[in-house]
């Protein structure tokens, strides 16, 4: 007895979840917290698939081609993209962050003291792992995890499935948004290292006056305390930083959804 089974109704059925599902699992790959290297891969894939599996059935339904064909392939790599740039823009307030503690730790002199992130499996100062930390915290407390899933979800209706979404406006607003990065890194690390220079040109001014004396044996440990003084005094408006550059990049990925 032979069974005729009809595959075309089924990929059909199946495609629903598929195309969202490209453009979430790209997203989750990268997002903030989730998206790094320690989270395990089976993880980061079920998270996808459940995030899929709420939004898929609520979002406008859109023409899609076919899955096993080349237009299929191409709008493929695009939902990659777009999943990719979401969560990238936000991912990149972390980078200055990092950067940000990083440039302090060389100037205190702890440039020689990494440490291994796990999020990127790459070495990078202490100082900046704990910045790095610190921007996590301060994104989980502002519910940041919950505002991406939000225009994650705002971004199917923004930007429908198979739609030309990388015009020249959207690439100048992303290229505008990365040079960010260094701007909110020196925001950062600007008072520590305003701190660390002025003290540097005492020792200066000092090993003028006194040739014999060994500012080396004085200066580094004077200077990394210095260092770890104007962190803890300035810590307050650290937070107030980090917190007010994940509004704001939250806030950009929300104008350019809804301009497009």
């Amino acid at each position: 007895m032979t069974v005729d089974i009809a595959l075309t109704p089924i990929i059909e059925r199946i495609a629903i979840f598929i195309w969202p599902f490209v453009r979430i699992g790209a997203f989750v790959m990268v997002m903030p917290v989730v998206g790094g290297s320690f989270v395990p891969v089976r993880v980061r894939l079920l998270l996808a698939v459940a995030l899929t599996a709420v939004i898929a059935p609520v979002i406008p339904t859109a023409s899609t081609p076919e899955v096993l064909s080349v237009t299929g392939l191409v709008t493929m790599i695009r939902e990659i993209a777009i999943g990719v740039t979401l969560g990238f823009l936000v991912q990149l307030v972390f980078d200055a962050i990092a950067l940000g503690g990083q440039v302090i730790g060389m100037s205190m002199g702890l440039g020689f003291a990494v440490f291994l992130d796990k999020a990127r499996g790459v070495n990078i100062p202490v100082l900046g792992q704990l910045f790095l930390m610190l921007g996590m915290l301060v994104f989980l407390s502002m519910d940041g995890h919950l505002a991406l899933v939000q225009l994650l979800a705002i971004s199917f209706e923004a930007w429908p499935m198979g739609a030309l979404v990388f015009s020249t406006a959207v690439m100048t607003d992303l290229l505008i948004w990365t040079s960010q990065l260094f701007v909110f890194a020196m925001k950062i690390a600007l008072p520590a290292v305003t701190a660390i220079l002025v003290v540097n040109l005492a020792f200066g001014t000092m090993s003028r006056a006194a040739p014999t004396l060994n500012l080396f044996a004085v200066g580094f440990p004077v200077t990394m305390l210095l260092g770890f003084a104007v962190i803890f005094l300035n810590m307050d408006v650290l937070v107030e930083n980090v917190t007010s550059f994940l509004s704001t990049s939250l806030s950009m990925v929300s104008a350019l959804l809804e301009s497009s």
